[in-house]
């Protein structure tokens, strides 16, 4: 390798991780100002550098924040993909479902607070945010086949109202995102199996009904 095309390449390097310390600062400040009311200048003084600097990165504050929803996205359909393709039953997938959902908010917090917090807004500036409302039809359309496929095999108790689990589960499931801190009392594994124990207690079928275990 030439002297020119390493020195290349270790700029490259440099400047992909600078970028990538600096889409970091930028959730984080997204996450606690509210995207809407941050400014390029106060993400750019979060990262300790002159605001025109930030523009050598990122050509505007909606490409920061497209780049931070779109990686924790595609992270969590990643592993949401991996779970449906086990072909586990219907409680096992519900287990692990809701274990991944943990270890995206262990691994991307700001970005799922800034999803929750921001999403309908982002979906209202124009098309670039579409992917936003496929991601949450592709959600719920995921947890109803599950819990209707519980119901069906009777692992999860008849008469289930699948929407309103589905509702629950997502709710109580994301809304850890604006509790939650990594290196806590309790880690995200412990704290999805204590939900998971949580949740499942309420739809499971009766000892006495029917049914093939999940």
């Amino acid at each position: 390798m030439s002297p020119r095309r390493r020195d290349s390449e270790v700029t490259a390097a440099a400047r992909a991780e600078r970028r990538a310390e600096l889409l970091a600062t930028a959730a984080e400040v997204f996450a606690t100002r509210g995207y809407a009311s941050t400014t390029v200048r106060e993400v750019a003084d979060a990262a300790g550098m002159l605001g025109g600097s930030l523009y050598y990165h990122f050509d505007s504050k909606e490409s920061m924040v497209d780049e931070i929803l779109s990686a924790f996205l595609t992270d969590m359909w990643d592993a949401y993909e991996r779970v449906l393709a086990a072909g586990h039953g219907p409680r096992r997938t519900v287990e692990e479902l809701v274990a991944e959902s943990f270890r995206m908010i262990d691994r991307h917090r700001p970005a799922v607070v800034i999803y929750q917090n921001e999403a309908r807004y982002l979906e209202a500036t124009g098309p670039r945010f579409a992917y936003l409302t496929e991601s949450r039809r592709r959600f719920r359309e995921m947890w109803l086949s599950v819990l209707d496929r519980g119901v069906l095999e009777g692992v999860f108790r008849a008469g289930l109202d699948t929407a309103l689990a589905y509702r629950f589960i997502r709710d109580t499931v994301w809304v850890a995102a604006g509790w939650y801190r990594a290196g806590g009392r309790l880690g995200a594994a412990e704290i999805a199996r204590q939900y998971v124990a949580m949740v499942l207690e309420g739809i499971l079928a009766d000892r006495g009904e029917t049914g093939r275990s999940g």
